[in-house]
């Protein structure tokens, strides 16, 4: 039986951040300030690694202080991430958040607040609040009035309680899934490390050159719209992920007589992702699947020479080496950052012999096969998480207990 629903604007309210400029911006810790969250720090769990602070007359409204069960939501960003929203837990300090996020506060009488997390936070719901948000030329925003309207399923609160719990359970076997990828990851920077040493100090003394002088060619991807159906499927920068991986979910298509051979991705080629917020833009990732795939013009795709390897070359582009200077690299137009291919090509790198190259390639070839039994635990408990979600909103989440009250 489908639950009954209420506008979300019913049991929940949206609450617009302060504003001020980048100058206001002040040390942690000093007298009077508080910490400010950003889009920056929402990720699937809230990234507090980079808190800025801000005074705290910049408060107007009481309600502007973030609450432990808050959700913060990106209302001002690049489409693909408008709507993305983190749990706010318990913080350590007072705490507000700028005007390109918005928090969504419930009102626990009537919604349990991690049972409105799971479900703002939903596959269906994102993609709904995608769907509401109004472009302006790189950035969309957020249309809070129509995510007020929002349907939201209401079961009566102890059993939203009990649904958040079973979310709570699979969520958390999904974290330690993640957690052991990512320890596998900083293994992987740590390889480099150990190898060729710091790039920022070269204290091994390797030749030093231009990302350039490592390629066959650099490339931008195809400008083609593309669709849900068609031939051959389209990489965009947000199948390229911040830790360096390549996500095949979420994809599109063109039809094959749209794409040349220098749109096509094959393996061993790096991505870099040349356009995207400050914080993501900068982005790379080696292709190593068999299948052909496309790639769209926010990518730039570096072919290697058979003189290196791209292992080599992915890893030195994800170094904080080369993302701090590729950060500081960037221009940003209209509230997105850009490096474009003839800038990437000119960045300093170390190039240590191909025997060397190969030797770490080796390392990184271990590592992803390291990964991958956590990879295809991760995807069965998405896929469960999935399925329970839509049972647990569309009502039928408990349907065998009604089933065996009624034998």
């Amino acid at each position: 039986m489908s639950p009954e629903t209420a506008r979300l604007g019913e049991v929940a309210s949206f609450i617009r951040g302060i504003t001020f400029k980048p100058g206001d911006v002040a040390p942690r810790g000093v007298d009077g300030s508080v910490w400010c969250l950003r889009t920056k720090n929402v990720q699937a769990e809230l990234d507090l690694s980079d808190v800025w602070a801000i005074d705290a007359s910049f408060v107007k409204r009481s309600e502007q202080y973030l609450q432990a069960g808050d959700l913060l939501v990106s209302s001002a960003n690049s489409w693909n991430l408008i709507g993305k929203c983190s749990w706010v837990p318990e913080l350590e300090s007072d705490a507000t958040f700028g005007g390109f996020v918005t928090a969504l506060r419930g009102n626990s009488q009537l919604v349990d607040r991690r049972y409105l997390y799971h479900w703002f936070s939903s596959s269906r719901t994102q993609a709904v609040v995608r769907s509401f948000s109004r472009q302006t030329t790189n950035i969309a925003n957020l249309d809070l009035r129509r995510c007020a309207e929002l349907a939201i399923p209401l079961p009566p609160l102890a059993q939203q309680k009990r649904i958040a719990a079973v979310l709570d359970a699979v969520d958390a076997l999904r974290a330690k899934r993640r957690e052991a990828i990512a320890l596998l990851e900083d293994l992987a920077q740590s390889i480099f490390l150990d190898m060729f040493g710091d790039p920022a100090r070269n204290p091994l003394g390797w030749p030093v050159g231009k990302v350039g002088d490592l390629l066959i060619s650099a490339n931008y991807g195809s400008s083609a719209k593309a669709d849900m159906e068609g031939d051959i499927p389209v990489l965009r920068m947000n199948n390229v992920t911040a830790s360096g991986e390549i996500d095949m979910r979420d994809l599109k298509y063109l039809p094959k007589e749209q794409v040349s051979e220098k749109y096509l991705v094959r393996a061993g080629d790096v991505l870099f992702n040349r356009t995207n917020s400050a914080e993501l833009v900068g982005k790379a990732a080696i292709y190593r699947l068999a299948e052909e795939v496309a790639y769209a013009g926010y990518l730039v795709r570096l072919r290697v020479s058979e003189e290196n390897n791209p292992e080599y070359l992915a890893a030195f582009l994800n170094s904080r080496y080369a993302k701090r200077v590729l950060r500081l690299m960037s221009k940003s137009i209209v509230g997105m950052a850009n490096i474009n291919a003839k800038e990437v090509q000119g960045m300093k790198i170390l190039i240590p012999p191909l025997a060397e190259q190969k030797r770490f390639a080796a390392a990184i070839t271990q590592v992803e096969a390291a990964k991958e039994p956590h990879r295809a635990h991760l995807a069965t408990l998405g896929e469960l998480f999935t399925s329970l979600q839509h049972r647990a909103f569309s009502g039928t989440l408990w349907d065998h207990e009604a089933l065996g009250e009624a034998a």
